[in-house]
C-alpha cells in the first residue's frame, strides 16, 4: 500500500511543478527582453551622438540590428571620405625619383708610356640616400705602371679581386641607364668608362657654387670636392695617407646634389623650355613678299618677263 501512494502524491504535485517551471521561462523571457531593450536604448543613445538617430528602419530588420549596422557602417564611411579630404603633399622639387637618381666616382690608375693614361681601376656607385649599390675593382685593359696610391687608395693586392674592364662596363652601365647621374668632373669618369651619359640626365656638381651664388667660392672656376664638402657640408674627406675613397666621394657628390636639389631642377626645368625670344622667325610670309615684283630692279625684271614671253612663244 505504501508503495502504491507514493506515486499517487507525485501525480499530486506535478501542477505545482509545471506552474513554477512556466513562471520561470516567464521571468528568463521578461530578462531577456528586458535586457535587449537595455542593449536597444545604448545602442540608441550612442547612434544619437552619432548624429544616426533619425536613420529609417530597414524593413525586416530589428532595431537593435539597425544600431548595430549603423555604428558598423560609420567608419566605413568615413575611411572612404577620409582620402578625398586629404590633399597630396606635393614635392619640395620638380627633380627625378629618388629611385631614379644615382651617384659615381671612379678612381684610376696609370698605364702606357710613363704612366701617363688613365684607366679605370675602381668604380663606386651610391643611390639619392647614399647606400652603395656598385663598387668593385677593376682591372685595366693595359698593364698597370703606376697605381697612383696617393690619390686613387688602390694598391697591387686590390688587383688580386679586380673583374675584366669589358665585365665591369656592362654592369656599371646596365646600372646607370635610364637615371640621373650625379657626381664631381664627371668627364673624367666617363673617359675612363669610355661612356657618355645623355646631358640631360647629369648632374656634376662642379656647378655647385655657381647655383649657390657664393663669392667665395668663385675664386676658381672649379671647386675641389674637397673644398666643397668642407665650405658647405661642413665634413673633411680625402684625409689622411691612404688615398681616396671612391665611396665616400660618391656619397659627398650626392649630397650636394640635395643640397641645391630644388634650385638646380628648376633650372633644368627652365632650360628645357623654349623662350618665345629663342624662336627663330617665320621667313616664308617674307620670301613672298620679296619675290614680287616691286622688289626686282627694273631692268632685271623686264629682262625676266621678256625670258618669260620668249619661252611661252617658242613652246606655242
Amino acid at each position: 500500500m505504501v508503495a502504491r501512494e507514493a506515486p499517487e502524491s507525485a501525480q499530486c504535485l506535478c501542477p505545482s511543478l509545471a506552474s513554477l517551471n512556466a513562471k520561470d521561462v516567464l521571468r528568463r523571457k521578461h530578462k531577456r527582453k528586458s535586457r535587449q531593450h537595455q542593449r536597444f536604448m545604448a545602442r540608441k543613445a550612442l547612434l544619437q551622438g552619432y548624429g544616426l538617430r533619425n536613420t529609417p528602419l530597414e524593413p525586416g530588420s530589428s532595431p537593435g540590428t539597425e544600431a548595430a549596422s549603423s555604428v558598423r557602417q560609420r567608419p566605413r564611411a568615413e575611411s572612404a571620405a577620409a582620402p578625398g579630404s586629404r590633399k597630396p603633399i606635393p614635392r619640395e622639387s620638380a627633380g627625378p625619383l629618388p629611385s631614379k637618381c644615382v651617384a659615381i666616382d671612379c678612381e684610376m690608375v696609370g698605364t702606357g708610356p710613363r704612366g701617363r693614361v688613365s684607366e679605370l681601376a675602381r668604380c663606386s656607385v651610391v643611390s639619392y640616400h647614399g647606400e652603395v649599390l656598385y663598387d668593385k675593382y677593376i682591372q685595366p685593359e693595359m698593364p698597370i705602371v703606376d697605381y697612383r696610391t696617393r690619390w686613387s687608395g688602390i694598391t697591387r693586392q686590390h688587383m688580386r679581386k679586380a673583374i675584366p674592364f669589358q665585365v665591369a662596363q656592362k654592369e656599371i652601365l646596365k646600372l646607370l641607364k635610364g637615371k640621373v647621374l650625379v657626381g664631381h668632373a664627371l668627364h673624367n669618369d666617363f673617359q675612363a668608362l669610355k661612356y657618355i651619359h645623355p646631358r640631360g640626365q647629369t648632374r656634376d656638381t662642379t656647378y655647385v657654387p655657381s647655383l649657390l651664388s657664393q663669392p667665395s667660392l668663385h675664386a676658381r672656376t672649379r671647386v675641389s670636392l674637397k673644398d666643397l664638402a668642407l665650405q658647405l657640408l661642413h665634413k673633411k674627406i680625402q684625409v689622411g695617407q691612404h688615398g681616396h675613397s671612391s665611396v665616400e666621394d660618391a656619397v659627398t657628390a650626392m649630397e650636394l646634389y640635395r643640397l641645391v636639389e630644388v634650385q638646380w631642377e628648376q633650372q633644368e626645368a627652365s632650360s628645357l623650355q623654349p623662350h618665345p625670344e629663342d624662336r627663330e622667325p617665320d621667313s616664308s610670309t617674307d620670301m613672298e613678299q620679296y619675290m614680287e615684283d616691286q622688289y626686282w630692279p627694273e631692268d632685271l625684271a623686264q629682262g625676266t618677263s621678256r625670258g618669260t614671253g620668249e619661252t611661252l612663244g617658242r613652246m606655242e
